[in-house]
C-alpha cells in the first residue's frame, strides 16, 4: 500500500472533501491546490508504468503524507501550544517506508482522540483481533525494544474499520 492509497482510504473513511484536504495539507505545512489534491488522490497501479506516464498524477511522498497527518491532528484538535503560548511544530516521525503504517496509525489515533480500546474495536469491525500488548507494540516509537512494524494488511484493515465506524 503506497502513500497515495493511504490518503485515498483516509479521505474516504473520514469523509473529507477536497477543500478540506487542501486546508489540512496547509495546516501541516504543505501548500497544495484543490487540483493538486485531486492528482494526489488519483489511484494508479504501481506495476502499470504506461498508465503513470500517460496521466497527470502526483506521487505522495513520505513528507507529504506526514504533513497531511500533522495537519489532520491540528484540524481535528487545534494547534498544540507550549506553556508560553507558542505553537509547537510537530516532529517528523516517518524515517523510512517501513515506519509509514505505524506513524499513520499513531497520528490518526491522536487526531481522532481514540483510546487503545477504540482502536481495538475499530480493528474488530474489520475482522481483526488484536491484544492491547500487540497494539502497544505497533504504536511504539521505532527503535524501542518492543516496537513491531505495522504491515500493509493490518493498516488496510484499520482504515477499513475507520470507514465502517465513521461512514455508517
Amino acid at each position: 500500500m503506497d502513500n497515495n492509497d493511504i490518503l485515498i482510504r483516509l479521505r474516504y473513511a473520514l469523509d473529507i472533501r477536497d477543500s478540506e484536504m487542501t486546508e489540512i495539507f496547509e495546516l501541516g505545512g504543505e501548500d497544495l491546490t484543490v487540483e493538486e489534491v485531486k492528482l494526489v488522490l488519483t489511484k494508479v497501479e504501481e506495476d502499470d508504468e504506461e498508465a503513470v506516464d500517460g496521466m497527470d498524477y502526483i506521487k505522495c511522498t513520505n513528507s507529504m503524507l506526514e504533513s497531511f497527518l500533522n495537519g489532520l491532528i491540528i484540524y481535528k484538535r487545534g494547534p498544540q501550544k507550549t506553556k508560553d503560548g507558542e505553537t509547537v511544530k510537530p516532529d517528523r516521525s516517518i524515517k523510512n517506508r517501513s515506519s509509514v503504517n505505524n506513524v499513520m496509525m499513531k497520528k490518526v489515533k491522536i487526531a481522532l482522540q481514540l483510546k487503545n480500546e477504540d482502536v481495538i474495536d475499530i480493528l474488530d469491525e474489520a475482522g481483526v483481533t488484536i491484544s492491547k500488548g500487540e497494539l502497544g507494540a505497533i504504536l511504539r516509537k521505532e527503535g524501542h525494544k518492543n516496537y513491531k512494524p505495522c504491515l500493509d494488511k493490518f493498516a488496510r484493515n484499520f482504515l477499513k474499520g475507520l470507514a465502517i465506524k465513521y461512514r455508517t
